[in-house]
């Protein structure tokens, strides 16, 4: 077992955010058995677990893996892409009308 690495505390800020919330008994007794394994404080383990979890979380809504066999049909559809319908013409124009990009 590796040792615990603290990602958060190099994070060149003021710890001015409160971030409260209730848990259960079992949960509150694993978390704080963790943090004594790893030694540090309960609420030092928390904050990198979820830390961690956000920016994991972030990350995959923010990229696109392809297969190799998805990464050819997905370029080949950017560069034979089929003509547009009428319906999303149509589509684009309600945008156009009701979104106001800055």
């Amino acid at each position: 077992m590796g040792a615990f690495r603290d990602t958060t505390k190099d994070i060149d800020e003021r710890a001015t955010e409160r971030m409260n919330f209730r848990t259960k008994p079992h949960i509150k007794a694993a978390i704080h058995r963790a943090a004594t394994l790893s030694g540090v404080d309960d609420s030092v383990f928390t904050m990198n677990a979820a830390y961690a979890s956000a920016l994991e979380t972030i990350a995959a809504h923010e990229r696109t893996m392809l297969e190799p066999m998805d990464h050819a049909a997905f370029f080949e559809a950017l560069d034979n892409s089929p003509r547009p319908t009428p319906a999303l013409v149509e589509a684009f124009a309600r945008h156009q009308r009701r979104v106001t990009s800055k």
